[in-house]
């Protein structure tokens, strides 16, 4: 298991690194990765809600026995049910691997800035569906904006942020 991750680390880090000459004029280079990875993941996260939201759930409400959840809000969840293990992922082993926090501990880390991220989403989501009675797909894009902002900035000061030395 352990060479099948090395295998698919160091071939993602070629495929990102390899881009990254005709940026490194803009931005350093864990920018970079972060924006790819993240861009990779954020689209990911855009064309599930679309086809979720669509297609599996043909725009419909989900009835549950306890709550009825509105369709975006569904598709919202099923898309992050995928993001969030490959987004961990990407960042722990592509973007921040200077790191010497422990996985574990990374892991509740980045669970909870996600946390704060669903509730951005989902606030922002409510908003403009529910309120502004704008369409979803567009909301979510607009939606992403705030969350990937709020999203990199508490991922770099706060899950990953490298240990200096004494």
């Amino acid at each position: 298991m352990r060479n099948l991750h090395n295998m698919v680390r160091a071939l993602i880090l070629r495929v990102v690194d390899f881009f990254y000459p005709l940026f490194r004029r803009f931005m350093p280079l864990q920018t970079f990765r972060y924006a790819a990875c993240g861009g990779f993941n954020t689209c990911l996260d855009i064309t599930l809600f679309f086809v979720s939201y669509n297609f599996i759930l043909a725009k419909q409400p989900v009835h549950l026995p306890f709550l009825t959840i509105g369709p975006h809000i569904a598709a919202f969840l099923i898309g992050f049910c995928v993001t969030f293990p490959i987004g961990f992922y990407l960042s722990r082993y592509v973007v921040f691997q200077e790191t010497s926090v422990a996985k574990r501990e990374q892991l509740g880390k980045y669970f909870m800035v996600v946390l704060g991220c669903l509730f951005l989403n989902y606030g922002f989501l409510k908003l403009f569906v529910d309120v502004f009675k704008w369409y979803p797909t567009p909301s979510k894009l607009l939606t992403t904006v705030f969350v990937v902002a709020f999203s990199y900035v508490s991922q770099k000061n706060y899950t990953f942020k490298a240990v200096e030395a004494q």
